[in-house]
């Protein structure tokens, strides 16, 4: 079997996480499939892709190599990052993506 073949028994969050993991050597990488939330929209019904899901996805990465980059940019780069999957069937991504130093200052949230 060719590399066709294997890659598309890949998932592709797995596709993904190895993606933005060598992109950006990711101290979190937390890639969420939310498409079940998505099932009915027009847009996932009218994509012969979508019927295995993996269309819609949260994504939370920490990288260094966001550092100095406003949050337009950081998108950017991650959208580059995926651009083979953004061709091929991944409709919507919700990125937060933030610098070690960012997350260690971030307030702690009190349980309610």
């Amino acid at each position: 079997m060719g590399s066709r073949g294997a890659k598309e028994l890949v998932s592709r969050a797995t596709r993904m996480k190895t993606k933005l993991q060598s992109a950006f050597e990711a101290t979190i990488l937390d890639l969420e499939d939310v498409s079940y939330q998505h099932a009915g929209h027009a847009a996932v019904k009218a994509n012969p892709n979508s019927a295995a899901g993996e269309t819609h996805f949260n994504l939370k990465i920490v990288s260094p190599k966001f550092e100095g980059l406003n949050l337009v940019k950081r998108h950017r780069l991650v959208y580059d990052a995926l651009a083979d999957e953004l061709q091929s069937g991944l409709h919507a991504l919700s990125i937060v993506a933030k610098t070690p130093q960012e997350l260690e200052f971030q307030p702690k949230r009190r349980p309610e």
